[in-house]
């Protein structure tokens, strides 16, 4: 449920009506917006009485909610999320470019792909510690040592970096990570992501091969009901009968989301296509769609990658393919502008 209180509000009455509704057990959240704010009631809203709520002086309007998501939802908090990290800002009409290579090798590796990315102007830096992999006998990562060299990077670039976390067991490894990524298999890893509700660092949660997005959007309400309302929302593809790409990327998830939530989409067409040659046709469909940012693996040397060197791209290609982006932003899609 929400309630949409009136202009200049009396501080009092309002006092009065937020304290007899946590006593109702009911937890708010408030989101203010340029001509009203909007209070949000979390919790079992069946005993409350619109009609009585209506008849406040200080209330303009009360709505039920029928979607199971409250914190994320976009009719609670209207407005976009801005999330700020290493002063770059994510979401609310500014866009992102995360880059960097699947997995981190070595120190020069990851180095030189970093100063490559930022010279072309990425603004994040991606690169995988912990690889989830569907064979035990492919190469999983360099573990800790790869946060290290990561870390080493950001320290030498100035961009913030993204890495993603496996388990529970691995957080305090993540002190100096800007961003959490969660991975599309961990989408649904329900104790995991409640942990990640605890910390205060952005999330970078990507869809699940087979969810659909009101399942996605359930996945953040997970870690925003446990305080962490820095949530990115990544499509990166979904898994169906085609077999011609490595997974087909669903761009409309782009608009319905915005339509559904308040929170940044960014897009990942190096996973949803896995060739090298198709990720900056869908780079530039995404971002004419209106995504917040783009998520590109980038590799000095694609041939000898250690891990999905096939849909790695040149740090010269990405560079092209920053040029590109950057004119086809003016003419991009506005959820905001066309609601």
């Amino acid at each position: 449920m929400i309630i949409v209180l009136r202009e200049n509000t009396d501080k009092g009455k309002l006092e009065n009506l937020t304290n007899w509704l946590t006593s109702q057990g009911l937890k708010l959240h408030f989101s203010e917006g340029l001509h009203s704010t909007i209070l949000g009631l979390v919790g079992d809203t069946t005993a409350i009485d619109i009609d009585l709520l209506k008849a406040l002086d200080i209330v303009e309007d009360v709505k039920r909610i029928q979607e199971p998501y409250k914190n994320a939802n976009r009719k609670f908090h209207p407005a976009d999320t801005v999330i700020e990290v290493g002063g770059v800002k994510i979401g609310g009409g500014t866009f992102q470019i995360i880059a960097g290579p699947c997995s981190i090798e070595t120190q020069e590796q990851i180095t030189s792909v970093a100063q490559s990315v930022k010279d072309a102007g990425a603004s994040i830096l991606r690169g995988g510690a912990f690889k989830p992999r569907t064979s035990p006998y492919s190469f999983q990562g360099l573990g800790a040592q790869g946060l290290d060299l990561l870390i080493a990077a950001k320290e030498k670039t100035g961009m913030p970096v993204v890495t993603e976390i496996m388990n529970l067991e691995r957080l305090p490894l993540f002190d100096k990570v800007d961003i959490i990524q969660v991975g599309a298999r961990n989408m649904q890893n329900f104790d995991l992501l409640k942990e990640l509700g605890k910390t205060r660092k952005p999330i970078l949660l990507k869809r699940g091969l087979a969810n659909t997005l009101e399942e996605f959007i359930m996945s953040a309400e997970y870690i925003m009901a446990g305080g962490n309302e820095q949530v990115i929302l990544c499509e990166r593809g979904i898994r169906t009968f085609e077999t011609a790409t490595r997974n087909t990327l669903d761009l409309s998830a782009i608009p319905v989301l915005k339509k559904m939530t308040h929170l940044p989409v960014f897009v990942d067409p190096s996973h949803a296509t896995g060739v090298a040659s198709l990720v900056a046709p869908m780079a530039l469909a995404a971002t004419a769609a209106g995504a917040d940012g783009l998520m590109i693996e980038v590799h000095n040397d694609p041939p000898h990658a250690w891990c999905d060197g096939a849909q790695s791209l040149t740090p010269q290609a990405f560079a092209d393919l920053v040029k590109a982006v950057q004119g086809i932003r003016p003419f991009a899609y506005s959820y905001q502008k066309e609601a």
